[in-house]
């Protein structure tokens, strides 16, 4: 894949990032908090994949695109390490809301999510636009 290529797809898959997001932000004013942890996470994710596409290097399983994450860009401090942990957050309140029943959702931890869905298409997007085609 080139570079050209590979650029056009970070920036495609940001514009999904923003897209889950708008949607978070959308269920969130219907009070639909799980649904909208979910959109939030899928934001995050989509930023993630948007940076490694820059690679290109894509996994199948959501918890290796995040090691791979906090491993190349987080613990080498190219992304702040508060990150790293919202992510993770982000990931364990997500498949909470997804698949246990009993989970309890406070709108102030959807609000989180949203935040740091948005901080996570900032950087993201600050990345893509500084990363230099060869």
């Amino acid at each position: 894949m080139s570079n050209k290529i590979s650029k056009e797809l970070a920036i495609h898959r940001l514009e999904q990032a923003k897209e889950d997001l708008a949607a978070s932000e959308a269920l969130y004013k219907l009070k639909l908090y799980k649904s909208a942890n979910n959109r939030a996470y899928y934001s995050i994710f989509h930023s993630i994949r948007a940076i490694l596409a820059l690679e290109p290097k894509d996994f199948k399983k959501h918890k290796d695109v995040i090691a791979y994450f906090n491993k190349n860009y987080v613990h080498t401090e190219i992304f702040p390490k508060s990150i790293g942990r919202k992510v993770s957050d982000a990931s364990r309140i997500r498949e909470d809301s997804d698949y246990d029943d009993e989970f309890v959702v406070r709108p102030e931890d959807t609000m989180a999510q949203i935040q740091t869905a948005k901080e996570m298409i900032e950087l993201s997007e600050k990345y893509i636009n500084n990363f230099n085609i060869k």
